[in-house]
C-alpha cells in the first residue's frame, strides 16, 4: 500500500513530557527551555529568526541500507530520513496530528471528482521544478505509480518496492502534465485518499521520470515506457546517489557509511527557503559517542529512533542542549519466521513463546526511569487511548510474562521438558530448537532481547541473540527464526494490513499465510470509512493473534535533542521523519 512505509505506527499527536537543561522546579522535575510550549504549540514550538548561513550536522542513529527508499533493504526510516529535502511531495502531518498539502507544490487543494469510479485531481503549480528545470508533471506521478505496482500488473518487470500499490487503477495526466487524475479501482473509495504521493507513503514523495529517461531506461510517453526498463531504474535509484532534487535541498555527497550532506537547491520554489549552506547527516548507532560528539561539536542535534538513558542523562545536565520526550511514532514486536520448522508448524510453540514475554517489564525496565508513562502495545494498529483501539492479546495471555500458562499450552500440546532450562524442550523425542533471536542494535534492544532470552528459557527453549547491523537485509534474507523490530509512521492505518499480513506482501518478512486473513484484506480494500476499515482489521487481529505471527510489545517513546544556537527544530512523532519533516525550516538563531 501506498500509505504505509517499512516502520509504520498508527501515531496520533501527544502532550510532551519535555525536559531539558539541569535546572528544576521546586519539586525537583527537570525544567523545559526551548521546548516548553511544545505540549501548547506542537506546530511553532521553538520557533524564531533565522541568521543567514551556517551549517548543522545533525545524527541518524542508524546507516541507510540503500540510497534510494523503494526497496526491502532501502526502506528504512534512516533512508527516507537521509534523502528527505529531494523529493517533492503532495502533504504531510503536522506535529498537532493535522494533515496540511504541500501548497508549494499544489496549485490547490485537491478534489473527489467522481465517485463511481472513486476519482481524484490534483493540480501542481507551473513554478515546481526539477533542479534542472524540468517540471514536476503528471509523468512523474504516473512512473511512481507504475513501480509501486506487483509485477504481474504488467507496468514494471524488476521492481522490488517493499509495499505494493494496489488499489490505483490509473494515474493520468492532462493540462501539460499539471493535472493529475488518479482514478482507483472498482469498488474502491479510500477514505484517506488525502494522502496520496505524502511524506508518508512508499518513498516518502515522487520520483523524477525525466532522469530515468536521460539515463536511457525507458522513452517516450508513459504508455511506451518498457517495462523492465522501468525495473532497471528502480535498481539505479537503490545503487546511487540521487543526482536530482524537487525539493528545498539537493544532496552534494553521500557515503552510505558515514554521512549524507546536502545544500540548498538553487531551483526550489517553495515559500521557505532555506538559510543553512549545508545540511550534514551522519550515521552513528553508537549512542555512548553521542554525548562525547556533542560536546565537541561534532553533532548539533538529532532526534534517534533509538531512546538511550544514559546519553539522555548526560544532556539533560548540558545547559547549552535542549531535549524533549514524548510517546514516539513506533512499536516495538516479536515476529515469527513462519518457515522455521519448528515455528511454522506448531501454532502451540508460536503462543507459548509469546505468553512467556512480559512486554510491561520489558517496557518499564527500558524506559520507567526516564519516561515511566511508555505503555504496552495490545493493538498491531492503534495506540491505547486512540479512537479506534481495541485490546486484542491480553485475555490470550500473550505478553504477560506467565511462564506457568505457557507451560501448559506447550505440556497441552504434546511438548515435554519445558521447565528443565535452557534447550530442555522436546516434542516426540526430539529437541525443539535453538532458535535465533535477532534485533538491530541499541541499548533497548540489548535489554528486550536479553529478557525475552530469559523467558524462553524458563520454559525450555534455548535462544541465542544474534544482534544485526543491516536490519532492512535481515529481515528482507528473512534471516532469522525470532525477530524484534518496529513499525513506525503516522497516524494513517488504511490497508496496514495488507503491508503487514497479505501472504505475498514484500513486507510480511516472516512468510505469513492465512487465508482468512488474505479475504479480509480484500475486503478492507474495499472499505468506504475508516470505522469500516478499523473493524476489518480488528478482525484480521484476532486471527493473526491467535496465530501467535506477531507479538505487540510496547509503544516506544523518543527524545529529541539540539543545542541552543539553532531554531525553528521540534519534533513530529506523526511522521516517521520526525525533526526532519520541517528541515528547510531550519537555522542558527539570529542574535539582537
Amino acid at each position: 500500500m501506498r500509505k504505509t512505509i517499512l516502520n509504520i505506527a498508527a501515531a496520533g499527536a501527544a502532550a510532551a513530557l519535555v525536559l531539558a537543561g539541569c535546572s528544576s522546579d521546586g519539586d525537583g522535575a527537570p525544567e523545559s527551555v526551548g521546548f516548553e510550549d511544545c505540549a501548547e504549540n506542537p506546530n511553532t514550538c521553538n520557533s524564531g529568526d533565522r541568521e543567514p548561513g551556517g551549517e548543522i550536522t545533525w545524527l541518524l542513529d542508524a546507516t541507510p541500507d540503500g540510497f534510494f527508499p523503494w526497496s526491502p533493504e532501502g526502506g528504512s526510516v534512516y533512508t527516507l530520513q537521509a534523502v528527505h529535502g529531494i523529493l517533492p511531495n503532495f502533504g504531510q502531518f503536522m506535529p498537532d496530528g493535522e494533515y496540511a498539502y504541500n501548497m508549494d507544490v499544489l496549485a490547490e487543494e485537491p478534489q473527489i471528482t467522481s465517485e463511481d469510479p472513486f476519482q481524484t485531481t490534483w493540480q501542481i503549480r507551473p513554478e515546481a521544478v526539477w533542479d534542472d528545470g524540468t517540471p514536476i508533471s503528471a509523468d512523474d506521478l504516473i512512473m511512481s505509480w507504475k513501480m509501486s505496482t506487483p509485477e504481474e500488473d504488467g507496468h514494471c518487470v524488476g521492481c522490488r518496492p517493499r509495499s505494493f500499490e494496489e488499489l490505483i487503477a490509473n494515474v493520468e495526466g492532462s493540462d501539460d502534465g499539471k493535472t493529475v487524475t488518479v482514478t482507483y479501482k472498482d469498488g474502491v473509495a479510500d477514505p484517506e485518499w488525502f494522502s496520496y504521493s505524502s511524506v508518508h507513503g512508499i518513498i516518502g514523495g515522487i520520483a523524477p521520470a525525466h532522469v530515468g529517461i536521460n539515463e536511457g531506461f525507458f522513452s517516450g510517453t508513459p504508455d511506451e515506457w518498457d517495462p523492465e526498463g522501468l525495473g532497471e531504474y528502480f535498481e539505479f535509484l537503490n545503487d546511487n546517489p540521487p543526482e536530482f532534487s524537487g525539493g528545498p535541498y539537493m544532496i552534494e555527497s553521500f557515503d552510505i557509511d558515514t554521512q549524507i550532506v546536502m545544500v540548498p537547491n538553487p531551483s526550489w520554489y517553495g515559500a521557505e527557503q532555506p538559510t543553512l549552506e549545508r545540511v550534514i547527516k551522519v550515521f552513528n548507532d553508537a549512542d555512548a559517542s553521542w554525548v562525547p560528539a556533542l560536546q565537541n561539536n561534532e553533532i548539533n542535534g538529532g532526534s534517534p529512533s533509538a531512546f538511550a538513558p544514559d546519553a539522555i542523562r548526560q544532556m539533560l545536565d548540558m545547559a547549552n542542549v535542549r531535549v524533549d520526550m514524548q510517546p514516539g511514532p513506533s512499536w516495538a514486536h516479536l515476529d515469527m519466521n513462519m518457515d522455521n520448522e519448528w515455528l511454522g508448524e506448531h501454532k502451540e510453540l508460536r503462543q507459548a513463546i509469546f505468553t512467556a514475554i512480559d512486554s510491561n517489564d520489558m517496557a518499564q525496565r527500558i524506559y520507567g526511569d526516564l519516561f515511566p508513562e511508555v505503555t504496552v502495545r495490545t493493538n498491531h494498529l492503534h495506540s491505547v487511548g486512540g479512537k479506534y483501539h481495541q485490546d486484542h492479546t491480553t485475555a490470550t495471555g500473550q505478553g504477560t510474562g506467565d511462564i506457568e500458562l505457557a507451560r501448559q499450552i506447550l505440556a497441552d500440546a504434546g511438548f515435554e521438558g519445558m521447565d528443565g532450562g535452557a534447550g530442555a524442550l522436546t516434542f516426540e523425542g526430539e529437541t525443539v530448537g535453538p532458535f535465533r533471536l535477532r534485533a538491530g542494535i541499541s541499548p533497548a534492544n540489548t535489554t528486550s532481547t536479553q529478557l525475552e532470552q530469559a523467558s524462553l528459557a524458563e520454559i525450555g527453549i534455548q535462544a541465542d541473540l544474534e544482534p544485526t547491523d543491516d536490519l532492512g537485509g535481515t529481515l528482507g534474507e528473512q534471516n532469522y527464526d525470532i525477530m524484534q523490530f518496529g513499525w513506525s509512521g503516522s497516524p494513517l492505518f488504511f490497508g496496514t494490513g495488507l503491508q503487514f499480513w497479505k501472504s505475498d506482501s514484500p513486507s510480511n518478512f516472516g512468510k505469513y499465510n492465512n487465508e482468512q486473513v488474505d479475504a479480509l484484506i480484500e475486503q478492507e480494500q474495499q472499505a468506504t470509512t475508516l470505522d469500516d476499515s478499523a473493524t476489518l482489521h480488528d478482525q484480521m487481529m484476532e486471527i493473526v493473534v491467535d496465530d501467535a505471527y506477531v507479538l505487540p510489545l510496547y509503544d516506544t517513546p523518543v527524545f529529541i535533542f539540539v543545542t541552543e544556537d539553532y531554531i525553528n527544530i521540534r519534533d513530529n512523532t506523526n511522521t516517521s521523519l520526525r525533526a526532519i519533516y520541517s528541515e528547510e525550516q531550519w537555522g542558527l538563531a539570529a542574535t539582537e
